[in-house]
């Protein structure tokens, strides 16, 4: 999510362009129209009503929610309820434009060690304030509420023409994206979360904190010198591993970064991007390396991130200059052809 000093930020204008990535289609395609949704009678309507009264009747929760957040809450987690992956809702531990997170009570299916688990439920379509999303999206596939690749050419021609249907395939692509970018850098060691499941709106993932309060993020501590070093290289190392299984934060500073105990947690992966097939990648890594300097210089901890952007960057067998990926080139076309001949003797 954004936060108010990213006016501070340059936008990203005058990126070269660049072919549309080829979508493969299914051996088999269904016809049907994205828009159309079948008729109910009124019966089937006023037990759809019931039923759902009953739902919110039994998934009553401590968390004092007002009315319409209850809802949203009931909707969101209820199946997680009923497979018992938590018993309760505790509190709100941070409410954004984007998202909300809640510590629950974990149940008997929490494959959690701890008492707690987090729930990240997104903010409905509607009311989600998210600036120039395509900039995140670009190079990176769609995916289904399965993590699978989106190939069926109606979904993807919905979700380009941004139909209602469309819209919600975004939606649930933009989740499923941050709950595998989670699985990935889990996997391979880096500070962030441990992602239990994913679904219906939620992630639901490990909580960081105490029983009475959650973990606050990096930008409300100060630091010794000592923990400042310390702390700087650890962020560093996290970087730095994601850069190597292929993924930019895209959105890092002190505000996504929790603090407990000594350690930190990096949060808030949906715009999440690859360093080789987005545009704008080195231009978002660099922002994101700024900010985190910009905190830490205000704890005693100078660099020059521009410099340490570009040789962590370099490192990694990324070009500082915009590049097509492979991926986005045409076979038959000479132009692309020759640039892909004039690539790989470099």
């Amino acid at each position: 999510m954004f936060y108010p000093d990213d006016n501070n930020y340059e936008e990203f204008d005058g990126l070269p362009p660049i072919k549309n990535m080829p979508r493969q289609r299914g051996d088999q395609q269904k016809k049907y129209h994205p828009n159309h949704k079948p008729k109910r009678s009124p019966e089937e309507v006023l037990a759809s009503l019931a039923e759902q009264v009953d739902d919110q009747r039994s998934f009553a929760f401590t968390y004092q929610a007002t009315r319409h957040e209850r809802a949203w809450i009931t909707d969101s987690l209820g199946t997680f309820f009923e497979m018992q992956w938590f018993s309760d809702v505790l509190r709100l531990i941070k409410g954004g434009k984007e998202a909300s997170v809640y510590q629950c009570a974990v149940g008997p299916a929490s494959p959690s060690q701890g008492r707690y688990l987090a729930a990240k439920i997104y903010r409905p379509r509607r009311f989600r304030q998210l600036k120039n999303d395509f900039l995140y999206r670009e190079g990176r596939p769609d995916l289904d509420d399965d993590g699978n690749v989106i190939i069926d050419h109606g979904m993807l021609n919905a979700m380009q023409k941004r139909s209602e249907y469309g819209q919600q395939l975004s939606h649930a692509s933009w989740i499923e994206h941050e709950y595998q970018a989670l699985r990935l850098m889990d996997t391979a060691g880096a500070d962030v979360p441990v992602p239990y499941t994913c679904g219906d709106n939620a992630i639901l993932m490990e909580y960081i904190g105490g029983e009475d309060m959650p973990a606050p993020t990096l930008n409300t501590i100060d630091l010794t010198p000592g923990e400042a070093r310390l702390l700087f290289e650890r962020v560093l190392h996290n970087v730095e591993l994601m850069l190597a299984h292929g993924r930019v934060h895209a959105d890092l500073s002190a505000y996504n970064i929790l603090y407990w105990q000594g350690e930190i947690t990096l949060i808030d992966f949906p715009q999440s991007i690859s360093p080789g097939e987005n545009r704008s990648a080195y231009q978002i890594f660099e922002r994101d390396l700024t900010r985190v300097c910009e905190y830490f210089a205000r704890q005693g901890v100078l660099a020059e991130p521009r410099r340490l952007a570009a040789r962590l960057w370099t490192a990694h067998k990324y070009r500082l200059k915009p590049e097509v990926h492979p991926s986005l080139l045409d076979a038959e076309d000479p132009d692309d052809r020759e640039y892909w001949q004039k690539l790989i003797k470099e």
